[in-house]
């Protein structure tokens, strides 16, 4: 007898398709989102491989450097003939530093160079003034996912740095090191990373938006590093001295003589060396591609690498994915559907404006400022009008090798983010391109988005049911929508800027409320860990509100079917994974895994219990002072 839906709603629809699905040996997980992401692998695989042969080429000056680019990605002969050498001067680079101010004094230049330079400062808009960018100074990275698996008793982070450091002794004998070398570098490198991870936020710690505003003026965050020549560098990225930077990594700054001072630069300098040999596995031979990603698959519990004809395409997919993603959109994205959902938007943003009008438990000030706030959302459907116009830069010179290119094309970025500073947002970029399965909202910009790629079954199809499509993509749209109220969006106001606009007991209602989804996913299992109910708190908010709102939308059609409705939101999350994977992404992922995204949501409806006859004493059934609903 198979699962009864009143005691695991996730389990009882997905069942059939759990038992079949395959994990394929180069992945970590399938299921849903992944599914749709395989078949637009495999569509882009086999039609870039035309392109190599030199049949169906579009006619398209971007994707003609794209396929330059992807000629020598796939270039493995030459690749394996070169090896490591074509790395070994930018390692030498940094073995020829004899000290902490010599290593300084070039720093600028490695910046200029996309090279590792353990300067963690950005180009970023202002919370306060969202149409503006300035600079964000963050923290170096841990070789750990998170700040918590330093801590004592972990149950994976000692074997992890253990893998970590094996994978490394592989990698690095590579590029010629002798034992002693690679001994020292990483016993040096494992001693700075300790540092680090003692002062750096916490991925909890990161989730709470708000609370990484924390503006300096110039001055004063340049005292904090008094050997890192910071006004040097900066002034030679944007021409100026800036007026103030935004420092969400206090501690990690007011630690700052631990990391850039002469007494840490033995341990800088191994950290660096082994920054540069890991920054470039991916353009050297097979073997040393493959080494460098052993640790991610660890991490991740992915058996096998990818091939060398996915490597090379996704090596050169990257710095052109927008215009890939405007190709694959305009050859497999209806114009039919395109206005279908741009419809469905339309009315599941009129639907969420009801439904905050009707909102009992916040006083009208707060909710016309809601409102005020739904209004000016944008919506971005489908692609982009067009590529941003840097992209008729990204040129692969004749007889340029794929590290001459790369290096040119990360060139280019760094010197593209950095002459953001202090200039005017442009909205109508987008941050996913069209072949992407995925969505996202952008508080800063207050903007929606939907790349083509999503707008396909089980989440939305011409061919479904409105129900099904309003329990798939209508709950999605409103998911983004929702993330405008949750426990970060909530804070920006309809300019996406950091803006108070809740009076003091409506926040403190909102909170008591969020402060009940909390609760409602705090230590649940997943593959033996241990959700975390607030890291995940913003994205468990969305999915209540986008469900909520996708179902009154829902209830509006005459072929209304709850059954279907419900059921594909449990269609949409099934997901088969490896237990490292959701290991590590309860550790580090604001989503909560997927079988808690269906089970629980659906256990805040009285619709779910009156469809699937969920009684007191069913698994599924939550006492109904335990509910909650927020949107």
């Amino acid at each position: 007898m198979g699962t009864r839906q009143q005691d695991d709603f996730y389990e009882a629809v997905n069942e059939d398709w759990i038992a079949q699905a395959v994990i394929p040996n180069d992945k970590s997980r399938t299921g849903g989102f992944i599914d749709l992401a395989d078949e637009i692998e495999e569509l882009m695989l086999a039609t870039t491989d035309k392109w190599l042969a030199g049949e169906d080429v579009p006619d398209d000056k971007v994707l003609s450097n794209f396929i330059k680019y992807h000629h020598l990605a796939s270039d493995w002969e030459t690749r394996n003939e070169l090896g490591t050498q074509p790395v070994k001067p930018l390692i030498a680079r940094y073995q020829n530093y004899d000290s902490f101010a010599e290593f300084a004094n070039d720093i600028t230049s490695l910046e200029k160079a996309g090279l590792p330079n353990a300067l963690p400062l950005g180009i970023a808009p202002d919370f306060k003034d969202a149409q503006t960018y300035v600079l964000w100074a963050d923290a170096m990275s841990t070789i750990l996912p998170d700040t918590t698996y330093y801590e004592p008793g972990h149950p994976q982070g000692a074997d992890l740095l253990k893998t970590w450091r094996s994978s490394q002794e592989a990698l690095l004998a590579k590029f010629d090191f002798n034992t002693d070398e690679i001994k020292d570098l990483l016993d040096k490198a494992i001693a700075f990373d300790a540092r680090v991870a003692k002062v750096v936020l916490s991925q909890e710690e990161s989730a709470e938006y708000v609370k990484l505003y924390k503006p300096y003026k110039w001055a004063d965050f340049t005292a904090l590093a008094p050997e890192l020549p910071l006004n040097e560098v900066v002034t030679a990225m944007i021409g100026e001295e800036p007026d103030m930077v935004v420092v969400p990594e206090e501690r990690f700054w007011h630690a700052a003589d631990q990391f850039f001072s002469e007494e840490a630069w033995p341990l800088l300098k191994a950290t660096l060396i082994i920054s540069i040999v890991n920054a470039y596995t991916g353009y050297l031979s097979d073997d040393v591609r493959v080494l460098g990603g052993a640790y991610g698959r660890a991490l991740s519990g992915t058996p096998e690498a990818k091939s060398q004809k996915k490597s090379a395409y996704y090596l050169a997919e990257g710095p052109f994915n927008q215009a890939l993603g405007l190709w694959y959109a305009h050859k497999m994205f209806s114009s039919e559907a395109k206005a279908d959902v741009e419809d469905k938007v339309t009315k599941m943003i009129n639907v969420y404006k009801e439904r905050l009008q009707n909102t009992t438990w916040l006083q009208p000030a707060t909710r016309d400022q809601a409102v005020v706030k739904l209004n000016a959302i944008k919506p971005h459907i489908g692609y982009p009008e067009k590529l941003p116009d840097y992209y008729e830069d990204k040129i692969v010179d004749e007889g340029a090798s794929l590290l001459e290119a790369a290096q040119k094309f990360g060139c280019q970025g760094v010197a593209r983010e950095w002459a953001k500073w202090h200039q005017t947002v442009d909205r109508d970029e987008w941050h996913m391109p069209a072949h992407m399965v995925n969505a996202y909202y952008d508080p800063q910009q207050n903007q929606i988005v939907f790349p083509a790629a999503i707008l396909q079954a089980p989440f939305y199809s011409l061919d479904q049911s409105d129900s099904a499509n309003y329990g798939g993509i209508g709950a999605v749209i409103a998911h983004e929508i929702s993330h405008a109220f949750d426990t970060n969006g909530a804070s920006f106001d309809e300019h996406g800027s950091l803006n108070n606009w809740w009076t003091d007991e409506d926040y403190a209602a909102f909170k008591e409320r969020t402060q009940k989804v909390i609760e409602q996913f705090d230590g649940l299992d997943s593959y033996g860990a241990k959700v975390n109910g607030k890291l995940t708190v913003s994205e468990n908010v969305a999915d209540l509100g986008g469900l909520a709102a996708a179902l009154a939308a829902a209830q509006r059609e005459e072929s209304f079917s709850a059954k279907e409705f419900f059921k594909n939101w449990a269609t949409i999350w099934r997901m088969k994974a490896r237990p490292e994977l959701m290991k590590f992404f309860a550790a580090v992922d604001v989503h909560a895994p997927n079988k808690a995204r269906t089970n629980v949501i659906v256990s805040n409806f009285s619709e779910f219990y009156e469809t699937f006859d969920v009684q007191p004493g069913d698994n599924m059934y939550r006492e109904p002072a335990d509910r909650t609903m927020i949107w």
